[in-house]
């Protein structure tokens, strides 16, 4: 299985003290790079997501946000501080005492003093249970998202595989070919100079040129370059740091066979190649 390392997830939970909503973004990365946010009541979960989300991804950098929103309970009983009622009913005791006049304070009017009613606390271990277990969810979304993106991308990469055999074959198929031109080429040139014709002096340029011009090592490790990275797509895993090593093997190979290239076809084929890498190349910086 191909993993990119680019997706997006969202999971959001609607509980009795509020609604909490994970967002998962994933770009691609040397390194797993990770940044979590978190609201200041659940702060204390940010290493146990952090090993959440290192367990499940391998690279890439992830930002990791989650939101809480919070609302009071339905039906939840309201808790009196009866402390501060006390102060309350003792000091509007004393201003009808004093004024004589003053109307009476309403039961409303106690509620609605600051710190009469004292909020039901949040259930901060469950709530951080719940945080947990949503982030499980985005991720496995998330995990889903990068499988379906890195098929799609090895979809990609092996079509370029097949474009690039196809190019390997061609050129083993010319090289004979340009051998057999060079020599004849050779032979126009010393008939037009009226030069004796020496044979083994022909020879000896024809063995030069071929020396010069031998392309089967680059091909062979161009084939072979090939099969390693529909290997690597075919095992799956953590294989974008393989990959990219391989282009840079390919890149190599097909610089070699443009230098040595004597030959308009071979000189197209090597920068044809060069496009069908750097194709591949773009997508392999996105897998994992």
């Amino acid at each position: 299985m191909i993993l990119s390392m680019t997706a997006f997830a969202r999971r959001e939970a609607s509980l009795a003290a509020g609604v909490l909503a994970w967002e998962l973004r994933s770009v691609n990365s040397r390194y797993l790079e990770v940044a979590v946010r978190l609201p200041e009541e659940l702060r204390g979960v940010e290493m146990r997501a952090r090993e959440l989300i290192a367990g499940r991804l391998g690279r890439g950098k992830v930002e990791a946000g989650l939101r809480m929103q919070a609302v009071a309970a339905a039906g939840a009983p309201l808790e009196l501080d009866e402390g501060v009622l006390r102060q309350l009913l003792d000091a509007a005791a004393a201003v009808q005492r004093l004024s004589g006049s003053a109307e009476p304070l309403r039961a409303i009017d106690y509620l609605r003093w600051p710190g009469a009613v004292r909020a039901t606390p949040l259930d901060m271990e469950g709530l951080a249970s719940a945080a947990l277990a949503l982030l499980d969810e985005a991720l496995e979304e998330l995990v889903a998202m990068r499988t379906r993106e890195g098929e799609r991308l090895a979809g990609l990469i092996r079509q370029r595989l097949d474009a690039m055999r196809a190019i390997v074959s061609q050129v083993r198929a010319i090289v004979p070919e340009t051998v057999a031109a060079h020599r004849e080429r050779l032979k126009a040139r010393l008939a037009e100079v009226r030069q004796e014709l020496d044979a083994n002096r022909l020879e000896q340029e024809i063995v030069l040129f071929a020396t010069r011009s031998d392309v089967a090592e680059e091909l062979d490790r161009l084939a072979t370059h090939i099969e390693e990275v529909g290997g690597a797509l075919k095992r799956g895993g953590q294989v974008g740091r393989r990959l990219d090593f391989l282009m840079q093997e390919f890149n190599r190979e097909a610089n070699t066979l443009g230098s040595k290239a004597v030959d308009i076809r071979m000189t197209n084929a090597a920068v044809e190649l060069k496009v069908l890498i750097e194709q591949m190349r773009e997508q392999v910086q996105n897998i994992e």
